[in-house]
């Protein structure tokens, strides 16, 4: 099976947009592909931290993979800072990359953008970046139009390095995936979902009790007409009700939208509930994991041990194609 990587910021949090658009389909791929999951703690520490919130969020981000449905038997889950080659392929790595490569990657410019003074690690992200990716032998990685150009930066750097030193990394292809449901804030269904948004009542966390998701279900923004249909540009708000409603239910949100007439009250309640089904499953694991948080770093530790025997494999043949002396 084609090996793929995917990494995810430890947020402590994650919302229905998240799980919908992204995260389903890494359960999905568990089958399908050699995968491995990491939580990007080392990423997290180019921007200003709490350090205890840190390694909190760290924890409550796997818990929420692994409620979502990731399975440590068919996967690859590990938080990135256990597995030292992703720090120690970063040097060797930026001993091949340029300054002017560094500068235009556009995420750099657009964190540090007003900043009076930038970490050097802000703008070495991307490095590292191609070191979590390389450090596996990565044959594929799923990338939006976010993260495209940093994947098109790894691949640059691995040709580079096996031009000048001897074919020893494997140049990953990027991956589109599915096109998952594409779920808008509920205040402002013109935006996509975000916890970064101005107002949280635009958002659905998985970990949002039924009386919140009720809530913010039914003042969800839509218009001033009363009829129910899939029309992304006239009617924003009712689609997006009807794409949140067809994700968790698995149906056509078109065909969904002859369900309802007379109103969007039935929309809205029908939605809410179907949410509060769809992650009730969700909660009751995430709980159980959050009651065992020596299972779960158990469980991390299993998949650091998986992920540290492919990159240290790695590592030896970079370090034997530079020229490193083997450690005695």
């Amino acid at each position: 099976m084609a090996r793929v990587f995917s990494g995810i910021q430890p947020t402590g949090d994650m919302h229905l947009g998240n799980y919908l658009g992204a995260v389903r389909q890494w359960v999905a791929d568990q089958d399908a592909h050699d995968a491995l999951y990491c939580v990007v703690d080392l990423h997290a520490i180019t921007l200003p931290h709490d350090p205890a919130e840190l390694a909190a969020r760290t924890r409550r981000t796997a818990m929420l993979l692994l409620a979502a449905g990731l399975d440590p038997h068919r996967c690859t889950l590990f938080v990135q800072s256990h597995v030292r080659v992703h720090t120690e392929l970063t040097w060797v790595l930026n001993c091949v990359a340029t300054m002017g490569e560094l500068r235009r990657m556009t995420q750099f410019k657009d964190k540090g953008q007003g900043q009076e003074s930038v970490s050097v690690g802000l703008f070495d992200y991307p490095v590292l970046m191609a070191a979590d990716i390389l450090a596996y032998d990565t044959d594929r990685v799923p990338v939006g139009d976010d993260q495209r150009q940093h994947l098109e930066l790894a691949r640059d750097i691995a040709l580079r390095f096996n031009h000048r030193f001897g074919e020893t990394l494997v140049v990953p292809e990027a991956a589109i995936p599915p096109v998952g449901a594409r779920i808008m804030d509920l205040a402002n269904p013109t935006a996509k979902m975000s916890k970064s948004a101005e107002s949280p009542t635009g958002t659905i966390a998985l970990l949002d009790d039924p009386k919140s998701i009720t809530k913010r279900i039914k003042s969800a923004v839509t218009d001033s007409e009363t009829e129910v249909r899939f029309d992304v540009a006239a009617k924003p708000g009712v689609s997006n009700l009807l794409s949140i409603l067809g994700a968790v239910t698995g149906r056509d949100p078109e065909t969904l939208a002859g369900d309802f007439t007379g109103g969007y009250g039935g929309l809205k309640t029908a939605t809410a509930e179907a949410v509060v089904e769809f992650l009730a499953p969700l909660q009751e694991r995430y709980r159980d994991l959050e009651a065992d948080p020596a299972g779960v770093d158990a469980v991390l530790g299993e998949g650091a041990a998986k992920a540290e025997a492919i990159a240290d494999g790695v590592m030896a043949r970079v370090r034997d194609a530079v020229g490193l002396l083997p450690r005695p």
